[in-house]
């Protein structure tokens, strides 16, 4: 099934000019348009930056889009709000969505779930798309089978909407089913500033810190009688991200169910 035609949303921001190359310099990828909130009816060569790339239209209304071009796939990095709007569009037109926005809740997901199931049409929606963050995720997994006190410090840059991380609700998500949940700390303790200890899912505590400077990292602390273990990920640049969302594309083609977590397609 190649070329896989792809539609990129959000081709201007951070992320969604790393998915343009990655489309463009992919032999099997084929750019077939981009959704925008500006320039519509305009070409992407026309907009600053992407100069180099013909015949690609860009829309700001995704249903005029789909009705126009046809496409096997949708990337969206955008916002949960819009990313939840133009994944349920897409798979409206029967075109698969691979979405890398987080901040989506649980009855946005099991939606998502449901329109694929009546649809028999794959969707991923990835909370990380970098594959080392993946593995910091299952590696996690693994070490809570052994060590029940846990805590996540997820850091990202300051323009990042959501908190925590959707990253950091995945990975303990992940730890929680291989975990009981525990309350960890004193359990006379009391926060003298409020929010000190963070969020708290299962007894663990999730802490965000947002500064500039930073683009996505995490630690998982774990601790038990004379030790501790930290797993850590670290992405320095949003071309990391571009393996995943390109595993991502390559596989969601061929399915026919909602897969949340990049975890459950790779090997």
């Amino acid at each position: 099934m190649y070329p896989i035609k792809i539609i990129i949303a959000g081709p201007r921001g951070r992320m969604g000019s790393e998915a343009v190359k990655l489309v463009t310099n992919t032999e099997h990828f084929q750019l077939v348009a981009a959704i925008d909130h500006k320039y519509d009816g305009m070409m992407l060569s026309d907009v600053e930056g992407f100069h180099a790339i013909s015949n690609v239209p860009i829309y700001t209304d995704i249903h005029n889009c789909l009705q126009n071009v046809g496409a096997d796939v949708l990337i969206d990095l955008t916002t949960p709000e819009v990313g939840m709007h133009h994944a349920k569009t897409a798979l409206e037109y029967n075109v698969r969505p691979v979405v890398g926005t987080t901040g989506f809740s649980k009855e946005d997901l099991e939606e998502l779930q449901q329109i694929c199931q009546e649809k028999g049409l794959g969707c991923i929606i990835a909370p990380n798309f970098a594959i080392g963050a993946v593995l910091m995720m299952k590696f996690s997994q693994m070490a809570a089978k052994y060590f029940s006190d846990v805590e996540i410090i997820e850091m990202h840059h300051d323009q990042k909407l959501d908190a925590p991380s959707g990253t950091a609700v995945k990975t303990a998500e992940m730890i929680s089913v291989v975990r009981e949940a525990k309350k960890q700390g004193h359990p006379n303790e009391k926060e003298t500033l409020q929010g000190a200890r963070g969020a708290e899912h299962d007894g663990m505590h999730i802490h965000s810190v947002r500064l500039p400077g930073l683009i996505a990292h995490q630690q998982v602390l774990f601790g038990a009688d004379g030790q501790t273990l930290t797993v850590r990920h670290d992405s320095y640049h949003r071309g990391s991200f571009m393996s995943g969302v390109k595993v991502a594309v390559e596989t969601v083609v061929d399915q026919n169910t909602f897969v949340y977590g990049l975890e459950n397609i790779l090997g």
